[in-house]
């Protein structure tokens, strides 16, 4: 085994999982970064291989569908919308529904991650406006953000690159997972509406409700439902995204130095940190030390061995985050009688666990990042909500999915 690629990725995982130090001021995306030329400088990884493992497939898709969502933010469609929903609901409780449905439901679309970048800035304007307290409000984003994408193989990156290596088709997919992602939006209303009770009592302070559609936000919907379509009839889903951006930029004739903003490119760039990190504790053989001795599936594979596999999953994704554990895993699931099943849990269950701690998932980061200016997320603080959250609604999963599978 190679200690030296077991200690940079141990290093490495330190970087992202803590907040910035005064002594060495470095963000999560960098940590990843320094991990990835660590693992080349040390020759665990050869500078070709190191980019080899970055899968460009998932770039290109986060790519294509910040961008847009850049331009809902960009046509003022996202500001309208935070107007109006606080206009509506008149209440911090009803508002926090709101939140979690609309930012769960969008991000099936537009993935959790670019959920995320644009909503943060709109949930840290709710603060100063209207006095709603930040740690539910910037709970609901990110934790509704992640539940809903289960719903489809659009919805987060580890989704797609199940998708991509399980032979996953959207349709399909889509029918068996949007239940889970509805039920389990409702456990996440639910729980934040319980455990903050206290806080959000009250009435939130006088808005008005502005017009939402326009002209040009209509035609960037109507983008959107296109690329939907296109995603129903079995495209490609990376190339599908960024067909529809680049279609945006067409019709639209916005100027585009005001969309490179409003993409994240410190996620790509942490995305592809992660991927060489990964590769490198692959190549340093702990992985295949571990299953050995730990491996996902035994003899008979009955519903408790799927049961074992999918909390495995859930733990998995965050020791070493959900899309490379992926990557990590996924020569185990050969060994599966029935591969969609192994897939399915796994997208399930790795997209879930994005709610079991802060590091879970790179949308907690985000928030967690972008809501710093409010008092931003704790990993204690988020772990209360995170852990019942993540075991409730991987457990729901889990029992649809094998349901659905034995009838």
């Amino acid at each position: 085994m190679n200690w030296t690629g077991v200690a940079i990725f141990a290093v490495t995982y330190a970087l992202i999982a803590g907040r910035r130090l005064r002594w060495l001021p470095l963000d999560r995306p960098a940590g990843a970064l320094i991990g990835a030329v660590a693992m080349v400088a040390a020759g665990v990884l050869g500078p070709r291989e190191a980019l080899e493992a970055v899968n460009a497939e998932t770039l290109l898709l986060l790519f294509g569908l910040m961008g847009v969502g850049a331009f809902l933010a960009l046509d003022g469609l996202l500001d309208r919308s935070a107007d109006w929903l606080a206009a509506r609901c008149r209440t911090p409780g009803r508002l926090l529904g709101a939140l979690v449905w609309s930012a769960g439901l969008l991000s099936a679309l537009i993935t959790n991650d670019a959920v995320c970048v644009l909503g943060a800035p709109l949930v840290v304007a709710w603060v100063r406006r209207l006095g709603v307290p930040p740690l539910p409000f910037l709970l609901a984003l990110c934790t509704a953000a992640n539940t809903g994408s289960v719903a489809t193989l659009v919805g987060n990156p580890q989704n797609m690159l199940c998708a991509q290596l399980g032979g996953l088709e959207y349709r399909t997919y889509l029918l068996h997972l949007a239940p889970v992602a509805l039920a389990g939006l409702a456990l996440n209303h639910a729980l934040l509406a319980l455990w903050f009770r206290r806080e959000l009592a009250g009435e939130l302070r006088a808005v008005s409700a502005p017009r939402l559609l326009d002209g040009r936000s209509a035609l960037t919907l109507a983008v959107l439902g296109a690329t939907v379509a296109a995603y129903l009839s079995g495209t490609d889903l990376a190339w599908t995204a960024a067909a529809g951006f680049t279609a945006l930029l067409l019709v639209q004739r916005a100027d585009s130095a005001r969309l490179w903003e409003r993409i994240d490119w410190s996620v790509l760039l942490f995305f592809a940190g992660l991927f060489v990190a990964v590769a490198g504790l692959e190549r340093s053989g702990a992985v295949q030390a571990f299953f050995e001795r730990y491996p996902l599936v035994g003899g008979e594979q009955d519903h408790a061995s799927m049961w074992r596999a999918s909390a495995l999953f859930l733990v998995g994704s965050n020791i070493v985050s959900n899309v490379p554990f992926i990557l990590v895993v996924r020569e185990q699931l050969a060994a599966f009688d029935n591969p969609q099943l192994a897939w399915e849990l796994l997208a399930m269950s790795s997209t879930f666990a994005g709610n079991l701690t802060l590091l879970g998932s790179v949308a907690n980061v985000i928030v967690a990042e972008r809501g710093r200016e409010v008092g931003g997320l704790g990993f204690v603080e988020y772990l209360k909500v995170g852990v019942p959250l993540a075991l409730a609604t991987t457990a729901l999963g889990t029992a649809w999915l094998l349901a659905l599978h034995a009838a």
